[in-house]
Formats: C-alpha cells, sequence, structure tokens
C-alpha cells in the first residue's frame, strides 16, 4: 500500500526567491561600510515572511552607471548568478530610478526593488490598524507616482470634444 503524500495548508504561500544586492559605491559623499549595510539589507529582506534570502553580494563600483546602475559585465555576471540560483526577486540596499529598475528588469527578467520599495513592503505587510494601511498606502502611492511618468505618453496625442 502506497504512502499518501501530506497536503499542504491552503493559506501557506510559497517563498520567493531573493538575492540582495548593496553596491558599494566609491565616488557617494554619504557611503556607508560596505558588509555591516549588506547584513542588514539582508535582514530587512528576511523580515518578509514570503520572502527566501538565497544569497547577497557586494557590488563595487567606481561611479553609477546612468541608465543601468552597473557595467554591462557585471550585469551579465549577475544575470548568470541569478539564473543558475533560479532568484524571482532582487533587493537592491540603495536608491534605483526608475529608469535603472525597469532597465534590469528587463536584463535579468525578474522583479527587483530599491530599499524604499522594500521598507514599503514591510510596513505593508504590518500594518495593523486601518490608518496604517492607508498612511502605508498612501507612501507607496507616492513613491510609485515617479515610476509612472511616461506610462501612458503613447496616448498624448489622443484629442477629441470639442475646444481641442
Amino acid at each position: 500500500m502506497k504512502a499518501k503524500k501530506a497536503l499542504e495548508p491552503i493559506t501557506r504561500r510559497a517563498q520567493t526567491r531573493a538575492w540582495v544586492l548593496h553596491p558599494d559605491i566609491k565616488s557617494d559623499p554619504s557611503r556607508r561600510d560596505a558588509e555591516p549595510a549588506l547584513e542588514e539589507a539582508a535582514s530587512l529582506a528576511s523580515a518578509l515572511p514570503e520572502v527566501q534570502v538565497i544569497g547577497t553580494d557586494v557590488v563595487r563600483l567606481k561611479k553609477p552607471q546612468a541608465g543601468m546602475l552597473f557595467g554591462s559585465g557585471k550585469i551579465e555576471v549577475l544575470k548568470s548568478l541569478f539564473h543558475d540560483n533560479h532568484i524571482e526577486l532582487v533587493f537592491v540596499d540603495g536608491p534605483v530610478t526608475p529608469v535603472q529598475q525597469r532597465n534590469l528588469e528587463k536584463k535579468w527578467s525578474l522583479k527587483l526593488l530599491d530599499r524604499t520599495g522594500l521598507i514599503l513592503e514591510i510596513f505593508s505587510d504590518r500594518a495593523a490598524t486601518r490608518e496604517g494601511v492607508l498612511q502605508v498606502e498612501m507612501a507607496a502611492l507616492s513613491y510609485q507616482r515617479t515610476r509612472l511618468v511616461r506610462a501612458w505618453t503613447h496616448l498624448e496625442r489622443q484629442r477629441g470634444g470639442l475646444g481641442f
């Protein structure tokens, strides 16, 4: 007789495999020590119950690249690392511009969050009161506003109605 496999509870969510990167930018005057900053970022990422931090890495840079943050060689090395480890989410410990976020997500074919996005996720996960939930939603919308600019520019030539 075959043993039956126990079913997992329906409420249990699958864990998202994540990697934490800390860009150590030498030209940044407000630069922090890389190793403690990376440990802090990994702890923040682990604060989300549905995230499993698979690995961490310090990426040393002379200066950030405008469109990608990292150089093309480092992007390819990280892409193969993420692919080999089946990573679904990358946290970058620091500010990432909307353009950099979009470009890196396209190159790596996965989701990317910067430090602010990660902290907003933690707050939204832990908000208990209605007021707290609304405050977190307001902060998240304010954060996303800059990332939605030019999302609908293909419609700006469409005119209609009277007076145009």
